[in-house]
């Protein structure tokens, strides 16, 4: 099969069984979500949503952020991975898009990668979710995931890994195919034991049969 008959067909397949997919952080401005996916990092969605209503009642705005000390963010983070690290990155991009920004979150890779804890693909994450830029994320489960089904080939980094799917993926869907790959991974393809029996994907997946 050829590559891009292999993305037409997974997409095809996503497309018709999974037509509905979205972030499952919790957030009800681009603030909150920046806030929520520099939080997910390293840690899962579920954990990040327990502590985040808490979290943004207290710190409603860049402004208040800014203005508080990485103690007080870090009582509201402390059951989440490196809570230590997460509360100045909260502080610093606060303080910073107050500074630079004008207490708004950036609409562009460029410059939201200024901000403490935001790399590459926090930015994506925030352009593809917010705006539906063609930017494509790549964590763990994109990664993995894209590797096994053969629409990756031999890429070593997630930027390697990013510009092959940005690459054969239709534009228009990038932002909802990020999301497909995660999902994908989170429930089916798992690392450790992909759910290979339960995936409708097995005709089209290079790795059927190897787990």
């Amino acid at each position: 099969m050829k590559k891009s008959e292999r993305y037409e067909k997974i997409i095809q397949y996503f497309e018709e069984h999974v037509p509905v997919a979205e972030t499952e952080l919790q957030y009800s401005n681009p603030f909150e979500l920046l806030m929520a996916v520099v939080l997910s990092a390293q840690c899962t969605d579920k954990r990040v949503n327990i502590i985040t209503p808490k979290l943004f009642e207290a710190f409603p705005h860049p402004e208040v952020l800014a203005n508080a000390s990485v103690d007080e963010v870090f009582s509201y983070i402390r059951s989440i991975s490196y809570p230590n690290n997460k509360a100045k990155h909260l502080v610093g991009l606060g303080k910073l898009l107050m500074e630079k920004f004008d207490g708004e979150v950036p609409d562009n890779i460029e410059d939201l990668q200024l901000l403490p804890g935001v790399g590459r693909k926090t930015a994506n994450v925030i352009v593809s979710v917010i705006h539906h830029a063609p930017a494509m994320a790549v964590d763990t489960h994109v990664f993995r995931v894209s590797a096994r089904l053969g629409l990756t080939t031999n890429a070593k980094t997630p930027l390697a890994a990013e510009k092959q799917l940005v690459k054969f993926i239709p534009s228009e869907k990038i932002h909802i195919a990020h999301h497909w790959l995660i999902l994908h991974g989170r429930y089916t393809c798992l690392a450790r034991s992909p759910k290979c029996t339960e995936c409708g994907l097995t005709p089209y997946c290079k790795s059927f049969g190897k787990f």
